[in-house]
């Protein structure tokens, strides 16, 4: 177990106190930090399938927890949602903040399943690696080596949610600007926005100074693709928004995602993050089935159901399920 892993012990109140503190803010680079939107929702319920013995996964219920953003909503409720017609007695924790409150809380045993995402929990973890590993095999092999004692990862889902850059469909005409490296030569005629943390990390201007020699002419610090991230873009106050390649506000904007076309942007498939000690065969099976399934074009257009409709994330959820015949209608 590496130096930098935080071995947190989190009782529920501390969990709740941090949720009201500073612990929970957003961070650029990573899906995890994204900005709030969803629903109300409660944040704990439990259930046990109607008609069905509890699974005995070394103690009857999982707990699920998720982040505080409507893609980690949908996300939970699947996960939540395919273990109880599986039979397993569940308990969701949702809406709990950033991967500083929720990750401790998971190595605690507070919580037991989260939706996770490979790039950014590597980055999490890690002795500070900078370069991204844009391969997901290999990224699922080097977070495997990172992860705390009794945390497994399950099969991970072809469905990324990565860090882009954004344009007005004004923007993209004026420059032709289809991709990262359409930046390069005009770059220092635009301004760049997003959270304060994109001026620092790798991912963000250092990594696009390296990688793709883009250096804006200015950075605005602003947040992570969200409302003012949105305003500033639409408004012209920025030219380049860095914003998440799932967020449903993309499409109904309609801005322009450049392809990131040189390797810059980790991996971000999203995948199950579980405890060893709740995890069976009924379990790994039903998860694994579902990550399957899941593409990154279905997983925006769930996510505009919730950000632009303003449908119920576990409708939204559920509704899915039902279409892929993963759960009874």
């Amino acid at each position: 177990m590496h130096g930098s892993i935080r071995l947190v012990t989190f009782g529920w109140l501390c969990v709740a106190a941090l949720l009201l503190s500073a612990c929970a803010t957003s961070g650029g680079g990573d899906p995890l930090a994204q900005p709030s939107g969803a629903p109300a929702s409660d944040t704990v319920t439990t259930s046990e399938p109607a008609g069905s013995e509890p699974a005995d996964a070394a103690g009857g219920t999982v707990v699920v927890g998720s982040a505080n953003f409507p893609e980690q909503l949908i996300l939970a409720n699947m996960y939540a949602d395919v273990l109880e017609d599986a039979g397993v007695t569940v308990e969701r924790r949702l809406n709990l903040g950033s991967r500083e409150v929720i990750f401790p809380a998971l190595e605690s045993g507070e919580i037991d399943l989260l939706p996770e995402y490979l790039g950014a929990l590597h980055a999490f973890l890690g002795e500070g690696e900078e370069e991204p590993i844009t391969d997901t095999q290999e990224l699922r092999s080097a977070l495997e080596e990172e992860l705390p004692e009794g945390i497994v990862l399950l099969e991970s889902s072809a469905a990324q949610d990565q860090d882009a850059l954004a344009v007005t469909k004004e923007t993209a005409e004026k420059f032709d600007l289809q991709t990262v490296s359409d930046l390069a030569p005009v770059a220092d005629m635009l301004t760049l926005g997003g959270p304060a943390e994109t001026a620092e990390r790798y991912v963000g201007v250092p990594g696009l100074k390296e990688v793709y020699g883009v250096e804006f002419g200015e950075f605005r610090a602003l947040d992570a693709g969200g409302p003012l991230t949105t305003e500033a873009l639409n408004s012209g106050q920025i030219d380049v928004g860095r914003v998440f390649s799932t967020q449903g506000v993309i499409a109904a904007n309609d801005w322009v995602v450049l392809e990131e076309d040189k390797p810059l942007v980790p991996s971000e498939n999203i995948t199950p993050v579980i405890r060893e000690e709740v995890l069976t065969d009924e379990i790994r099976a039903a998860l694994n089935e579902l990550s399957a399934t899941l593409t990154t074009e279905e997983l925006t257009a769930l996510n505009r159901r919730v950000e632009v409709d303003k449908d119920d994330p576990d409708q939204v959820a559920r509704d899915y399920l039902t279409e892929k015949g993963l759960i009874g209608g």
